[in-house]
């Protein structure tokens, strides 16, 4: 009998098609009701786009926060997580969703650039929102939760410094830090990672940079690969002294659990909010 794929998270969520129908029917009215700044360009390749949700009564100074979609690399399109603004709007916060291109048709270490690159254009481009620029705070989710890890991270294949922005936290949800076991899962064809590319990319032997506060989450009914890196990830932050926290949402699975998150009165999404309110230093 052929063992199963932990990764293959359809396996092992019977109501998969509905959770992200889901997701795209509440992003579909959340755009309806919201100020939404759609396709803004922060590179000259054709998805590197990004949308800004702005709140009902913008106010100077107001935080940023930027989220960061999954899809294993290989899938998944901005507009259908516009709903996970919620949380961010609660808090009187500018919501950005950066779009990046898909494996296997480009490679992993352009897909960090360009989460990189546009955070950086937010964070260059925060007055034109009236946020402030040193307020701001990032999430992802699944693969997006990897390729936002290193927004203050650099990978162990690096020769060079990257240019980071300077964030204020950042919530992981759900995310993948050992990238070994990707090559030969089920994404095999779909995504085409290499075992080379595994090694250069996983945060678990990544070099991790300073940052206020990092938050590493996960759904209590998620397959053990997700329940064992974040623990992981967390002991290895500690391990440097850095600030990180553990946060699990009983009850949640891999999709589930981005409901939560958009949800202002959820475990996460509560975390989220005050993540976002929190005030940094002399602001």
């Amino acid at each position: 009998m052929t063992s199963q794929d932990l990764y293959r998270i359809r396996d092992f969520v019977p109501d998969f098609d509905a959770i992200a129908a889901e997701f795209a029917e509440r992003s579909r009215a959340l755009s309806a009701e919201t100020n939404v700044l759609a396709d803004l360009r922060y590179g000259s390749r054709t998805r590197e786009v990004l949308d800004v949700i702005l709140p009902e009564h913008p106010k100077a100074g107001a935080p940023l926060h930027v989220f960061v979609h999954g899809g294993y690399w290989r899938s998944g399109e901005k507009e259908n997580y516009r709903f996970v603004a919620k949380p961010v709007l609660a808090a009187g916060g500018v919501a950005a969703f950066i779009e990046y291109d898909l494996m296997p048709g480009t490679r992993l270490n352009v897909l960090v650039d360009q989460v990189r690159r546009s955070v950086l254009w937010l964070q260059h481009h925060a007055g034109d929102f009236d946020a402030d620029c040193r307020r701001l705070t990032v999430s992802g989710h699944s693969a997006g939760a990897h390729l936002a890890s290193y927004l203050a991270a650099t990978g162990s294949s690096e020769t060079r410094e990257p240019s980071l922005p300077s964030i204020q936290g950042v919530l992981f949800l759900s995310g993948i830090y050992d990238l070994s076991g990707i090559p030969n899962s089920f994404l095999r064809d779909e995504a085409q990672m290499t075992a080379a590319e595994a090694n250069a990319w996983s945060p678990l032997t990544s070099s991790q940079h300073p940052c206020p506060r990092r938050i590493v989450g996960y759904g209590g009914d998620e397959t053990t690969p997700f329940h064992d890196q974040a623990m992981q990830f967390q002991a290895v932050l500690a391990s440097k002294n850095e600030k990180a926290e553990l946060l699990a949402a009983p009850g949640f699975n891999h999709m589930s659990v981005v409901l939560d998150l958009a949800d202002p009165d959820g475990l996460i999404g509560r975390t989220l909010h005050d993540l976002v309110a929190e005030k940094v230093p002399n602001v």
